[in-house]
């Protein structure tokens, strides 16, 4: 297997195509499902609900803000990735309730803090070599500007 220019000597893993065709939706629009019996969300999006086992589920889009629940910081990673140490993994809950594990960016270690107000957007994961397909995945971010809340006046 021939070394990949990004990824500092490692062999290369080829991105399938038809793989990345297959998650495009869920992975670009933050999509989740969730459980009619149950009335659960959950992300990825899986063919049985986590919770009850329920196979009958229907496609949500997921809030793109939420909080950091809990969070770890990766200081010795794969080949690939050392270019992102230290790497910061986060358990984000949604402004629905659902639970995301995904990538913090944009954010240095030692500004991380549990309950931290984080917004959903999507990064390059890896790239197949300097022609080949380049994969995107969501991460989050602390939040640049909460929405103002519209204020009436009186008179």
């Amino acid at each position: 297997m021939k070394p990949s220019a990004n990824s500092g000597g490692a062999p290369a893993v080829r991105l399938s195509p038809a793989q990345v065709w297959r998650n495009r939706i869920p992975r670009y629009r933050l999509l989740g499902r969730e459980c009619r019996s149950c009335g659960r969300r959950h992300y990825p999006p899986r063919p049985a609900c986590p919770y009850c086992g329920s196979r009958d589920l229907v496609d949500v889009a997921l809030p793109r803000t939420g909080r950091v629940e809990t969070y770890t910081i990766i200081y010795s990673v794969m080949e690939g990735f050392r270019d992102r140490a230290p790497h910061i993994v986060a358990l984000v809950r949604l402004d629905d309730g659902t639970l995301v594990l995904a990538p913090l960016t944009d954010v240095e270690p030692d500004e991380v803090e549990t309950g931290m107000r984080v917004e959903a957007v999507y990064r390059r994961i890896r790239a197949d070599g300097d022609h080949g397909l380049i994969g995107y995945g969501v991460s989050f971010r602390p939040v640049l500007a909460e929405p103002r809340q519209a204020t009436s006046t009186q008179g």
